[in-house]
């Protein structure tokens, strides 16, 4: 191990665990620090200024809460990695965290990109919806919180500047206004109804708008329409009112404006409840709140609030978009955090818990919101506790926790995919859950399909991999259970319960029979807490394999409609796909529409038209 500060790569250690060995041998030098128990998986992942001192204080404390000397009576060995600075060992911790999800740290289920409104820049700028990483091509506006607060923001947008949102696929082809023209949501540049000056300031204008400058929109405009009626084009003066009266209606709907001028920033709030904590995020963008999430993080049971923020801090901003300011209502108490995040955005990014004015509502409206959530979440969590219960004491099992669910989705035989759900802690897993796209069966063959999903899921499981669920449940009836049975046997894992779910002779929802692997079967009553909590494992698998099925299905359809052309390669038919946006647009269009794509022909477009149609 490296005994300067100035190493150019972090070093990494494997100690076999023995404390004082390990301690002694630990630098007073910054890092990041590991605990594995005996089976090798890894339960804590932290960061130091000091590693010695650190680790060292896990050990040495006797006033530690019961749940870390848990941990700490587990530890059967130890890594350290030293880094260049505390930095750096923040970031690398952060990683370690999203990759390795540790048993006792506080993890923030938050994997999704968030929305953004984008201008792009075309001559005819586009108004759209976008996850992922920025374009310099583009502007970008946000983010938001979810998708519904970008949609609707995009939707009053169309109904103010009536700026174009299709692809420019169909905008380049369009003869004729569509169907948005005519219900007053789009100007129809692509037909040349608006001039292109009059279309750029509208563009000019969604931007002001978007960045919260509403008062210098509305004096635009204003100014504009009384230009206009002066000069007698009444008919350019009534629609410049028309967009007055839609902004005036969409400044009423904006519930919280900050009226100190614009600003950029997200305040994080903290609600805390027998035993559960609730992390509000609200966003405020160009002086205008942008609407809330709220995170429930894992593994967060009695730690001091501060602890909790300055976690979800790091999981959520590093290597993500940060704005100038976040407003806590807990210190963090680490103004590395504050150091890096100015570093990742190339600008200074404050970290603030005196808020006062505005910021204070803003905070304010948080902590209600996350004292709400959190509220709803104990009130859900009841009665999921209550439908478990029921259904450990249906079936015989008291000690259920992780129920997995399989599901077989196609049609006539095309595209089988099977589904595997996880249900555990009271809540549907998404990120657990896996897809199987069957293949080398009898089309339409469901026992072989089963068999081969639950063979590829549980063989992992038999040579030690995996996690190990307490209940399985086979949607379908006896033939299905009796496939699952067989590949348990055959696996070696017939102490694994199975359960099979019939939807019973009319298929209706409540008919729902439970099958069990000595033949016999239960039907619970309509009202019966346990049947709603099958019905919802089952329903979800049931969605998730029949997704799953659809987009496969429609890929399949897609390639082949084209492929099966001939003289249509894979070059000719992505330029096909790219020109008109879609399999659909290129169905519609004509022969001579065909022909405008490079390397097609008068002759391949007839041929193309005739077999689409």
């Amino acid at each position: 191990m490296s005994n300067t500060s100035n190493d150019k790569k972090a070093v990494t250690d494997r100690i076999e665990f023995d404390p004082k060995l390990v301690l002694d041998s630990l630098p007073l030098l910054p890092g990041v620090y590991r605990y594995y128990d005996s089976k090798g998986e890894v339960l804590y992942v932290g960061k130091a200024k000091q590693l010695k001192k650190r680790v060292s204080s896990y050990f040495q404390k006797t006033n530690i809460s019961p749940r870390i000397r848990l941990m700490v009576s587990h530890i059967a060995r130890i890594e350290t990695t030293v880094t260049r600075s505390e930095a750096e060992a923040l970031l690398l911790e952060n990683n370690l965290i999203k990759s390795l999800k540790p048993r006792y740290n506080i993890l923030f289920r938050d994997d999704k990109s968030y929305p953004y409104i984008v201008l792009t820049g075309d001559e005819f700028s586009r108004l759209t919806y976008y996850r992922g990483a920025p374009n310099r091509q583009h502007q970008y506006f946000g983010p938001y919180p979810n998708s519904h607060a970008a949609k609707e923001s995009i939707q009053l947008l169309q109904k103010i500047f009536r700026i174009r949102t299709c692809e420019n696929s169909v905008f380049n082809n369009r003869t004729r206004p569509c169907l948005l023209h005519q219900i007053g949501r789009c100007t129809a540049p692509c037909v040349k109804l608006i001039s292109d000056e009059d279309y750029r300031a509208d563009i000019r204008n969604a931007v002001l708008l978007l960045q919260g400058k509403h008062q210098e929109v509305e004096q635009t405009l204003s100014t504009a329409m009384q230009q206009a009626a002066e000069t007698q084009h009444y008919e350019q003066a009534a629609a410049l009112r028309d967009q007055l009266r839609a902004l005036h209606t969409v400044q009423q709907k904006q519930f919280v404006e900050s009226t100190g001028g614009a600003a950029d920033a997200d305040i994080i709030a903290l609600a805390q409840q027998d035993g559960l904590t609730c992390l509000n995020l609200a966003m405020v963008r160009g002086g205008r709140h942008l609407g809330d999430k709220s995170f429930f993080p894992e593994h967060a049971e009695d730690l001091p609030a501060a602890e909790i923020v300055q976690a979800f801090i790091a999981q959520h901003y590093l290597e993500r978009s940060v704005p100038p300011l976040l407003v806590l209502d807990e210190k963090c108490g680490d103004e590395t955090l504050e150091q890096l995040l100015s570093e990742q955005a190339g600008r200074a990014v404050k970290i603030s818990t005196a808020a006062s004015g505005d910021r204070r509502q803003w905070l304010e409206m948080g902590q209600r919101n996350a004292l709400l959530a959190l509220q709803q979440r104990i009130a859900q969590q009841g009665g999921q506790q209550r439908r478990l219960d029921k259904l450990r004491e249906w079936i015989g099992l008291p000690d259920i926790k992780r129920i997995e669910c399989f599901d077989i989705s196609h049609t006539m035989g095309e595209a089988t995919q099977a589904s595997c759900v996880v249900y555990e802690n009271l809540d549907m897993r998404s990120a657990q859950y896996r897809r199987y796209n069957i293949t080398g069966i009898t089309p339409g063959d469901d026992y072989a399909a089963m068999r081969q999903a639950l063979t590829r899921r549980y063989q992992k499981l038999a040579e030690g991999e995996g996690a190990r669920p307490d209940l399985v449940l086979i949607d379908g009836g006896l033939g299905q259970l009796h496939i699952a049975m067989e590949v348990m046997q055959e696996l070696g894992l017939n102490d694994l319960p199975l359960v099979g779910v019939a939807k019973g002779v009319e298929r209706k929802a409540g008919l729902e029979q439970l099958i069990f692997p000595d033949g016999s079967s239960k039907q619970m009553r309509n009202d019966d807490p346990a049947l709603h909590l099958i019905q919802q494992i089952r329903d979800e698998a049931h969605r998730f394999a029949i997704t799953g099925h659809r987009a496969k299905r429609g890929k399949a359809r897609t390639a082949s409609s084209l492929e099966e052309i001939s003289g249509v390669g894979d070059k000719r038919r992505r330029s096909l796909l790219t020109h008109f946006g879609g399999l659909r647009e290129v169905a519609q269009a004509s022969v001579e529409q065909l022909c405008q794509v490079e390397g097609i022909s008068k002759a391949l477009a007839e041929k193309i038209y005739q077999q689409l149609h």
